[in-house]
Order: C-alpha cells, then sequence, then structure tokens
C-alpha cells in the first residue's frame, strides 16, 4: 500500500509541472512537444528559443530530483528497503506507477483527447505525440525506467 501511495505521489509531482506549466497555456510546456511544433510556436511569436530552453532546464530539475532522490530517499528511509533486490523491486514500482500515468493519463487523454495542450497556429503538426514518440516513451516506461531502478538500486545497496 505505502508503494502506491509513493507512486501516487510521484504522479502528483508529474501533474503539478503539467498544470503550472501549462497554467497560461500550453505554450509553458512547450518544451514537451516535437521540435517542429517548437519551432513554428517560436515563429508565432509565442515564445522564444531561450526561453525554451530554461523552462525545459527548470521543468527537468523538477522531474528529475524527485526521481533520482525523492525515489531512492523514500524506499530506503520510509520503506526501509535493503538490499539490491528489495530496493530494486519498490523502485521499480513507483516509477513504473509514475511512468504509466505520464503514458496513459498525460499523454494518451489530456494531449491526445483534449484541447488543454492545443497552441493555436500548430494544428497541422498534431498529432502533438507522434507513434514514432510514444514508442520511445514506453520504451523508456518499461526499459530504461527499470535499468534506472537497477542503477539506484546498485548505489543505495552500498551502505
Amino acid at each position: 500500500m505505502l508503494l502506491i501511495i509513493e507512486g501516487l505521489t510521484m504522479c502528483f509531482i508529474l501533474l503539478m509541472i503539467c498544470v503550472v506549466g501549462t497554467a497560461n497555456g500550453a505554450v509553458g510546456c512547450v518544451y514537451f512537444y516535437e521540435p517542429e511544433v517548437q519551432e513554428r510556436v517560436v515563429e508565432l511569436g509565442l515564445t522564444t528559443k531561450a526561453k525554451i530552453k530554461k523552462d525545459y532546464a527548470v521543468a527537468g530539475v523538477f522531474l528529475f530530483v524527485p526521481i533520482l532522490v525523492f525515489v531512492p530517499a523514500m524506499v530506503y528511509f520510509i520503506n526501509g528497503a535493503r538490499g539490491f533486490m528489495d530496493i530494486f523491486v519498490q523502485i521499480t514500482i513507483i516509477l513504473m506507477i509514475e511512468g504509466l500515468f505520464d503514458r496513459l493519463f498525460i499523454d494518451w487523454f489530456w494531449v491526445g483527447k483534449t484541447k488543454a495542450w492545443l497552441i493555436p497556429g500548430t494544428e497541422d503538426l498534431k498529432p502533438y505525440i507522434p507513434k514514432k514518440t510514444k514508442i520511445h516513451k514506453w520504451i523508456g516506461t518499461l526499459v530504461v525506467y527499470p535499468i534506472l531502478a537497477a542503477v539506484l538500486a546498485g548505489i543505495l545497496s552500498l551502505f
């Protein structure tokens, strides 16, 4: 049960990044879009390349610090996991919950089925998450997250 709560906490963090980023319109999270969309948004004068780069760096901190620091800390200090396999399994479960939330709720539903992420003047570039990118994101969730969990578990099991 604790792992589910921790996974949902990670989902909430991701959701808040997206909610804050899109609060004044989807352009605020244009760094999540394909390069063609980013270029069009700059051409339309809705933002600048420098702002996209800055916003991407800020979002990266808020996305990756929780994954690289909070998740291992929760598993080690709150859950009391010790040993590589116990740590690996717990980190993987938390990251899978967050990854599935990202793939299914954010990517498939929120971006793909609502108008919340629509940027006027870029409609011809939809879908915003093309098939190739979806495949890469699913590989990241199903393959890279467990690899990351293994690396983090390896580091934590040294303590």
